[in-house]
């Protein structure tokens, strides 16, 4: 069973920065597409980016040019570079793993993204 810790969210200014890490625990991570997700206050989970194995990235048009996903395999981290942030990116964002060729998947806690000033 993979479990995923997600660290880096907080409060921010709008037009700032904020990187979210999540760490992946188990030997799948180098066979899994990772990917973030957020979830405003009265709205369904939506995807942000997702990166998979191969390195091939996907991003929300909301997000597009603005936030970067990227991944380590020897650290078994993904990372979500967010730039130009805006009161409608705040959010508790997830990460997920879901296993290549195979139907598992995880969630992690989530971490609270707020953009304020």
């Amino acid at each position: 069973q993979v479990q995923l810790v997600e660290s880096g969210g907080g409060l921010v200014q709008p037009g700032r920065s904020l990187s979210l890490s999540c760490a992946a625990s188990g030997s799948v991570f180098k066979t899994s597409t990772m990917g973030w997700y957020r979830q405003a206050p009265g709205k369904q989970r939506e995807l942000v980016a997702t990166v998979t194995s191969a390195g091939t990235t996907n991003y929300a048009d909301s997000v597009k040019g603005r936030f970067t996903i990227s991944r380590d395999n020897a650290k078994n981290t993904v990372y979500l570079q967010m730039n130009s942030l805006k009161p409608e990116d705040t959010a508790v964002y997830y990460c997920k793993i879901a296993v290549e060729l195979s139907w598992y998947y995880a969630w992690g806690q989530g971490t609270q993204v707020t953009v304020s000033s």
